[in-house]
């Protein structure tokens, strides 16, 4: 009994000194135990990008037919056949991201890390991203999303699409009030902006706008959006909004790691097998658009898409043909990590451009808003499109718009003039998740 009572004194002396200041002594004293918003912001952005860029051109480019995959299996989404993979990748993807964001904001909110920028960056990156999930999905958990850590909530509850909207818009009027401050991040932190808050509130306000326009056809909500859209465009002292094409929300891939396109993962034959659709194609070609011009990209920029014609033509495939046809490939976009493809390109991490927000800023999309983008402001995105990729390109917009059929036609039915702005804006929504579908 004696040698029993001894063992167990030696054990609880033991165990006693294993935990005796256990965590002071496994804490760095030079480091910060936690991660830093600095730290956090790009890996945030590159991941959720990845989920974007991988979905756009499996999935949005299918339904949109900007692309066809000439496979007659089952699963192709040009034929509406889509697996519930699909589904849940974006879903599982941006809310994991989601928790990231929101550790910045968390962080940056208190001492010693406050930073006012940091915080209105992560609002304006969780509206992006909730706004991406609630167009996609519906009501989804938005409340109560992503609080699993701290308050144990596993299965939050749905939230109505409206109610999201609204607290949206009021996290992006905290954003901008907070990013007005302009208080200083770590440039090489922000691979998007660099560090220049200024922009980072642009491109807050231009999806303001996006989101406002998206929800001004709900009657019960309608005449609220558009008088804060049109408060919005009245006040861009108060609510500066991207208007040049260098303040466009671009993550540009630099190819240093990790900022390297998503698009590198993608074997070069697996990226050039789905076929250009003939309603994404034959436009361009028609219109003798610069961006299709030529199988590689120049010195002079002169093809930012690279697209490769087919027999020394343009010409596409037709969506939703019937399966067993025999389509033949015609167009596809073309791939070599030898040369600057869109496999390399450092513009394809598309967010919000320029011509995009020019469209909003222009209020040109009914319910209240005037339709017509008064001439000059089709002129300037219809042109903005192409410099976005071709900064470069010089042709006269008068030529442009006439090869393009796009001059404008005051006396044209509604309909017709939504038709020509809503088409230039299917160009210049390429590459943005999935935005063309929305």
């Amino acid at each position: 009994m004696k040698q029993l009572t001894t063992v167990i004194l030696l054990l609880s002396l033991a165990a006693t000194s294993c935990t005796k200041d256990f965590q002071t002594m496994n804490t760095d004293p030079n480091n910060t135990p936690n991660a830093l918003p600095q730290q956090l912001l790009a890996p945030a952005l590159v991941n959720t990008l990845t989920y974007n860029m991988t979905r756009n051109r499996g999935f949005n480019n299918e339904l949109m037919q900007v692309t066809v995959n000439l496979s007659d299996a089952e699963g192709q989404p040009f034929r509406y056949d889509i697996p519930n993979s699909y589904s849940d990748y974006l879903y599982n993807g941006w809310y994991s991201q989601l928790t990231n964001f929101k550790d910045i904001y968390k962080i940056s909110s208190v001492e010693p890390n406050y930073n006012k920028s940091y915080m209105g960056i992560s609002l304006i990156c969780q509206s992006w991203i909730y706004s991406m999930l609630t167009d996609t999905y519906g009501n989804v958990p938005y409340f109560h999303s992503n609080q699993a850590k701290d308050s144990a909530d596993y299965q939050p509850a749905f939230d109505a699409q409206k109610d999201i909207y609204f607290d949206i818009f009021r996290q992006l009027d905290t954003a901008n009030s907070l990013l007005s401050a302009n208080t200083a991040i770590i440039g090489a932190s922000d691979p998007v902006y660099n560090g220049n808050i200024a922009r980072w509130r642009k491109f807050g306000n231009s999806l303001y706008l996006r989101l406002l326009l998206r929800i001004a056809g709900k009657s019960e909500v309608a005449d609220t959006c558009i008088k804060k859209f049109q408060y919005i465009v009245a006040n861009q002292s108060s609510y500066p909004l991207i208007d040049s094409i260098g303040e466009s929300a671009i993550l540009r891939w630099t190819g240093v790691a990790p900022l390297n396109s998503p698009y590198l993962s993608v074997r070069e034959q697996d990226f050039r097998t789905p076929a250009i659709c003939s309603f994404f194609i034959d436009h361009l070609s028609n219109w003798s658009d610069p961006r299709i011009d030529g199988p590689t990209w120049g010195v002079n920029n002169i093809n930012r898409w690279d697209i490769a014609p087919y027999s020394g033509q343009y010409i596409g495939v037709p969506s939703g043909y019937s399966p067993g046809t025999g389509q033949p490939k015609k167009c596809y976009f073309y791939s070599t990590t030898s040369t600057s493809t869109l496999m390399t390109d450092p513009l394809t991490g598309m967010m919000l451009n320029y011509g995009e927000a020019g469209v909003y800023a222009g209020g040109s999309r009914g319910q209240g808003l005037d339709p017509r983008p008064r001439g000059s402001l089709l002129r300037q995105r219809g042109i903005g499109g192409i410099h976005q990729w071709l900064p470069n390109y010089n042709v006269p917009i008068t030529t442009y718009l006439g090869n393009a059929d796009m001059q404008w036609d005051e006396s044209a039915s509604f309909d017709d003039k939504m038709e020509k702005i809503q088409l230039q804006k299917y160009y210049i929504l390429f590459l943005e998740d999935m935005q063309q579908v929305v």
